[in-house]
């Protein structure tokens, strides 16, 4: 079974706010560093936020910091991104990953495991 799976993405208006979530099914959600990526038709996919295990430290790519925030709830077992102020360029499907580390400061991920996505899209 695929361990993460991703929800919330819809279409919304440039300016707009949206939260997407990441359910983790393992029972060690604890012990992975997590992030968000994102990709649009043809090219590559980037690099959005990270968070560590414990939720004490984050990163975020330039595109994003300001306006999106990453969380994690460890109870619950479940990712957040808030995005804020969304524009146009920030459309494409969002990717949940995992990476199996517990280090205290994290910056780009190496994921272990993907989610399936889950399609934003900013009208303007």
């Amino acid at each position: 079974q695929v361990p993460l799976v991703e929800s919330g993405g819809e279409t919304v208006q440039a300016g707009g706010s949206l939260r997407l979530s990441c359910e983790f099914s393992r029972q060690t959600f604890t012990h992975y560093a997590m992030g968000w990526f994102r990709q649009t038709p043809g090219q590559e996919r980037e690099f959005v936020a990270a968070i560590s295990a414990n939720g004490g430290h984050t990163h975020y790519a330039d595109s994003t910091r300001g306006r999106f925030t990453i969380s994690r709830d460890n109870a619950k077992k479940t990712l957040y991104l808030a995005m804020e102020n969304l524009k146009s360029d920030d459309t494409g499907v969002y990717y949940c990953a995992a990476q199996i580390t517990t280090a205290q400061v994290v910056g780009v991920i190496r994921p272990d495991y993907w989610g399936q996505g889950t399609e934003v899209t900013v009208s303007s």
